[in-house]
Parts: structure tokens; sequence; C-alpha cells
């Protein structure tokens, strides 16, 4: 089983732009959490090994530092839907020593870890998951994802997965379900 989690998959995502929804575009009431409002935001910290697992995912050839390839490779991989030039212009920002590199400790800064996640944020990591845009994500679902990043995970596993975070029993993880586990740290095995 995949040692992935929900939280990586999302920080893997979330480098500063928010991916743009796959499918159809989602009525707002779909995003209407029963326990927050649009203006409350999370306290996110991403642990320092799921930092790791992403940073890791971007730096292809294990050279230790991220290239401008293998970040606009991983922008094209994660379908944020940004063109060349807007990857070079995000890759200039994270390179805060400017030496045509990112390494871990720019990687890691640019997170921010004191920085608030907002509901916004997670919203749009839901959406990556949600690829048909029915406000629910599937295990079959949960499962192309995670083939998309590389994980092997069958979808036995991903079922699983699926089964620990729906809290209503209905076989799917809804907007709701999957804010309470991005917020409670809460890890898929």
């Amino acid at each position: 089983m995949s040692n992935l989690s929900f939280h990586k998959f999302h920080n893997s995502t979330s480098l500063g732009h928010s991916p743009p929804p796959k499918g159809p575009t989602l009525n707002s009431n779909n995003f209407k959490s029963k326990e927050t409002s649009n203006s409350e935001a999370f306290n996110f910290q991403p642990k320092s090994e799921e930092m790791k697992w992403v940073f890791d995912k971007f730096d292809s050839n294990k050279d230790g530092k991220i290239s401008l390839e293998e970040y606009k490779q991983a922008v094209r991989t994660m379908g944020w839907g940004i063109g060349d030039t807007e990857a070079v212009e995000s890759f200039k920002v994270i390179d805060t020593d400017g030496d045509g590199f990112i390494d871990s400790k720019e990687f890691t800064d640019m997170f921010n870890v004191e920085e608030r996640v907002k509901e916004t944020e997670i919203k749009s990591a839901f959406q990556v998951f949600d690829l048909n845009g029915d406000g629910k994500i599937s295990a079959e679902e949960l499962s192309q994802v995670l083939k998309s990043l590389g994980e092997n995970c069958s979808l036995g596993a991903c079922k699983k997965m699926v089964m620990g975070v729906d809290g209503n029993g209905d076989g799917f993880i809804d907007l709701n379900e999957f804010m309470r586990m991005m917020t409670s740290g809460k890890k898929l095995a």
C-alpha cells in the first residue's frame, strides 16, 4: 500500500498556485462548509517528511536540487495549466539565491509553514482529486490521480483510504470530509 497522504499530494500541487478546476466548474454551493466560512483559514503546517516527499517528486534526477526543467515538468504533470513563461517567473521567485536551482531550503521556505492555508487552497486540492466535478472523490478518481503521480496504489488500497476518511458512509469523500482530514492532520494509510 502507498505511503501517500492527501497532505502530501496537496503540498505537491500547491506551490503558491491553485490548480485549475478539472472538468465542469463546480457550483459554489458545493463548497459551503457547515463548520467554516469562506473567510476562515486553517492552520496547516506541512511536516518535514511530507515536504521531503514532495521535493523528491520534483527532483526527478535526485541530485538534491530542482532545475528549471524539472520544475516545468512537475508543473505540466500536475496540470496547473500555466505556460512556460509563467513557470519560469514562479521558478525565479522561488529560487531566492539566484543560482538557477531550487534547493530544499528554498522549496520549504516557499510553503512558509508559519502561514495559514486558506480554505480556498484546500478546495483547489479537492478539485484536483474530483476529476469528474461531481463534488465527491471516489476510490477510482483517487487511484487515477495517484497513478498520474507515479504512485503504485491498487484500487483496493484506494478504497481503504476513502473508507478511512468517509464520515457519512456513502463510499466517497465529500468536501467537508476532505476539509476535516486536511485540517486534522489525519493520514491515509
